[in-house]
C-alpha cells in the first residue's frame, strides 16, 4: 500500500493547486477582458485540481500523460510552468509549442505529455499505443490518460480498453467525472446519465479491468490510490480504470467559463457565506481547495495566515505568467510551415 503524503508534500500540493486555479483565472481574464487574445472556445480545469495533481504526483519523470480539452491544469499539475502554458493558450511563440497548439494542445514533451486533444476520447487510443510501446520496449514506464465521462460513449474507448486488457498493458484510465453531486462522490453506485450501465465502472469491469472509484475532490484519497496503481502497473498488473468523482464548478455550467463573483477569494474558504449564492454550497462541500485548506488548518499542518500567504504568492506567480505570455510575439505568417516535419 502507498504511504500517505508528508506534511511538506501536503503544503506543496496545496500551493500547486492554488497555482493551477490562479493560472486558469488568468486564462479567463485573457478571454474576457483582452480583445482577440482567445478567439475560439476554451475550457478550464477549475474545481478539479486535486484529481489531476493527485494522479500526477504518483508518476515518475519518464511516464506518459495524455489529456483533454482541460489540459492547462494537467500540464501545470505535471510540473509545467504557467508562463509557457498561458503563452501557448494565446498562441505566442514563447509557449510550449511555439504558439502552434493553442488552448486545446498545450503539449509538453519534456514532461511526458506527448499529445492533448479536444476530440472526445481522442487521446485514449494514443495512451494505449504508448503502453503497447512500453511493453514492447520492456521499460518500466506507465501511460496515464485523463478523460471525462462522455468518453465512455465513444467507440474508440471500447476498442482501446479491450486491447489494453487483452495485452495486459501498463496503462491507467483516469476518468474525471465532474457531473456527480456531493453525496455521490463516495464509493457505491451512482447512475450515469447516458449509459445503460448502472455505473461507469461497470464498463471497464466487463473487460476484466480492475476499476476503482475515488472522491476526486480529496487529494489525500487520489494520490495514495494512484501511487499504488502506478507501482502495480510497473509490475505488469495493469491496466487499471479509476473514476475520479467530482462536482462541477458552477462557473463551468455555461457555454464559456465565468468567474462568478469575480476571482477566487481565499476568505471564501473560511466563510463560504461571503461568496456569491451560486458558489456557497460548492465551496462548502465540493471545492477541492477549500476542503483541503480547511483540513490542513484544522489538523495544524498550516495556519490560515500561511494558506493566505501561499495564495498571494500563487496569484503573483500566475499574474507574472500572464505578463510573460503577453510579452511573447505572435508567430510570423511566413513561419506557418515551420516545425511540420521532424
Amino acid at each position: 500500500m502507498a504511504t500517505a503524503l508528508s506534511n511538506a508534500a501536503l503544503r506543496a500540493a496545496l500551493y500547486r493547486m492554488l497555482l493551477m486555479r490562479r493560472a486558469e483565472e488568468e486564462v479567463i481574464d485573457l478571454a474576457t477582458n483582452h480583445e482577440n487574445e482567445i478567439r475560439g472556445h476554451y475550457h478550464v480545469y477549475i474545481g478539479q485540481e486535486s484529481s489531476g495533481l493527485g494522479a500526477c504526483l504518483a508518476l515518475g519523470p519518464d511516464d506518459y500523460v495524455w489529456t483533454t480539452h482541460r489540459n492547462h491544469g494537467h500540464v501545470i499539475a505535471r510540473g509545467g510552468e504557467p508562463g509557457p502554458v498561458i503563452a501557448e493558450v494565446i498562441g505566442r511563440t514563447n509557449g510550449y509549442n511555439k504558439g502552434r497548439g493553442g488552448t486545446f494542445h498545450v503539449i509538453a514533451k519534456h514532461l511526458g505529455i506527448l499529445q492533448t486533444s479536444g476530440i472526445v476520447g481522442g487521446c485514449v487510443p494514443m495512451a494505449v499505443g504508448a503502453a503497447f510501446s512500453i511493453k514492447t520496449r520492456k521499460t518500466d514506464q506507465v501511460s496515464l490518460v485523463f478523460f471525462g465521462d462522455g468518453v465512455l460513449e465513444e467507440g474508440a474507448f471500447h476498442e482501446a480498453i479491450n486491447m489494453a486488457s487483452l495485452w495486459k498493458l501498463p496503462v491507467i484510465f483516469m476518468c474525471e467525472n465532474n457531473s456527480v453531486p456531493p453525496e455521490g462522490r463516495e464509493q457505491g453506485q451512482y447512475p450515469s446519465s447516458s449509459l445503460a450501465a448502472t455505473q461507469l465502472i461497470d464498463v471497464p469491469n466487463a473487460m476484466n479491468i480492475e476499476s476503482h472509484i475515488v472522491d476526486g475532490s480529496d487529494i489525500r484519497a487520489v494520490a495514495p490510490l494512484l501511487s499504488d496503481l502506478v507501482v502495480r502497473a510497473r509490475n505488469g498488473e495493469g491496466p487499471f480504470f479509476v473514476e475520479s468523482r467530482l462536482t462541477r464548478w458552477p462557473g463551468n455550467m455555461g457555454a464559456f467559463p465565468e468567474l462568478i463573483g469575480g476571482p477566487y477569494q481565499i476568505g471564501w474558504v473560511w466563510d463560504p457565506s461571503t461568496a456569491d449564492a451560486a458558489l456557497q454550497s460548492w465551496l462548502t462541500d465540493s471545492d477541492p481547495i477549500a476542503l483541503f485548506a480547511r483540513a490542513l488548518v484544522e489538523e495544524g499542518v498550516m495556519s490560515k495566515a500561511e494558506v493566505e500567504a501561499d495564495d498571494a504568492k500563487a496569484s503573483a506567480e500566475a499574474a507574472d505568467a500572464k505578463a510573460f505570455a503577453l510579452s511573447g510575439p505572435i508567430p510570423e505568417p511566413e513561419s506557418a510551415m515551420d516545425y511540420i516535419f521532424a
